[in-house]
């Protein structure tokens, strides 16, 4: 199992007229944070150096133009181009858009190549980075079409952890989308993901309903009586411990939440506003079901304050220490299912 420095952190540089840049400046202006990772950003040195000098960071960049170049202890910036960009924060730029998209699969590459171990990605708009070349929604579906397994956006802070059975689609599709296979593929993957990535030896997975009050027994909607609850049965006498459907209004308010490993809602918002309400921007976005770790902060582009200095970086901080700490789980758990005898032999 690798030291901690030597685990690779790389890190896609986001929208550049967004706070991406700020916060992770921020985060590793901490030099302890050199201990636990050792970072790569790729980016451009000159264009990070121009944000740093603008806000006032005192992060020490190391500018190298081969991944076989970084040093461990330095904040590596791998220069994925050359040429200068224009940076005016806080204005959408379709041209920024090619550059953060240029980050990130740049940086996706080297992590299908296992030339770095893990991937913390800055905030992307949406909006400016379609193209010829590149036309997803985001970063979570081309991840899910260059790695290997099924994507799931898991929210996650502490023991708080989201999951969604459907995310960036319009709320008129979301029903027709829940079909049998689509919430068997979702538990599971979460099931798989609370044990490798988490340490969870029996986890407990609680399924919000659709339709409000869990659709009251066929009173509000059928999808709970169709659906989802046969499916949740079907999935439970397979030995994955799945519960619901719950009526989504007061789980969390009432703290229910509390007594399941993780909870997964029908839809994006459903999801979503309960988490970053509880969460205090300390929640992190991991893509859950893939053969490589990826995280990220659980806000956006932040156009509105960025480049003055004021941006917070807790998010994007516990991206980096999650990224980390499912590395090592993933790690631990893998030696446990290849060597099972050895590993309890070794704890006794």
């Amino acid at each position: 199992m690798k030291k901690a420095e030597n685990i690779i952190v790389g890190i896609s540089i986001g929208d550049l007229n967004g706070i991406g840049s700020e916060v992770i400046l921020k985060t590793f202006e901490d030099t302890r944070m050199l201990e636990f990772c050792t970072p790569v950003i790729f980016a451009n040195v000159k264009i990070l150096s121009f944000i740093k000098k603008n806000l006032n960071s005192e992060a020490a960049l190391h500018g190298i133009d081969r991944i076989d170049q970084l040093v461990k202890g330095k904040i590596n910036v791998l220069n994925v181009w050359k040429e200068g960009v224009d940076i005016n924060f806080g204005q959408n730029d379709d041209v920024v858009g090619k550059y953060a998209i240029k980050s990130f699969v740049a940086a996706t590459a080297a992590l299908k190549e296992g030339l770095v171990d893990v991937l913390v990605t800055a905030p992307i708009n949406k909006y400016n980075i379609q193209s010829e070349d590149f036309k997803f929604p985001g970063h979570t579906d081309y991840l899910d079409q260059e790695l290997e397994g099924n994507a799931l956006m898991f929210m996650i802070q502490d023991n708080l952890r989201v999951g969604l059975l459907t995310d960036h689609i319009p709320v008129t599709d979301v029903a027709k989308h829940l079909t049998e296979k689509l919430i068997i593929q979702k538990i599971e993957t979460i099931n798989k993901s609370l044990k490798q990535d988490f340490n969870i030896t029996k986890p407990k997975i609680a399924v919000l309903g659709l339709n409000p009050h869990a659709g009251d027994n066929g009173v509000i909607g059928n999808e709970e009586e169709k659906i989802i609850r046969p499916t949740i049965k079907k999935l439970f006498d397979k030995g994955i411990f799945a519960f619901g459907p719950y009526s989504a209004d007061g789980f969390f308010g009432s703290g229910q939440y509390e007594k399941y490993d993780a909870v997964i809602a029908s839809y994006h918002d459903q999801g979503l506003i309960p988490f970053k309400t509880l969460s205090f921007g300390a929640g992190v976005n991991y893509t859950a079901g893939l053969n490589k770790i990826r995280t990220s902060p659980d806000h956006g582009t932040a156009y509105e304050i960025a480049g003055k200095g004021i941006a917070d970086f807790n998010s994007f901080k516990e991206a980096v220490y999650l990224a980390i700490d499912i590395y090592n789980s993933r790690n631990e758990y893998e030696v446990l299912v290849k060597n099972p005898l050895k590993t309890k032999e070794k704890q006794l």
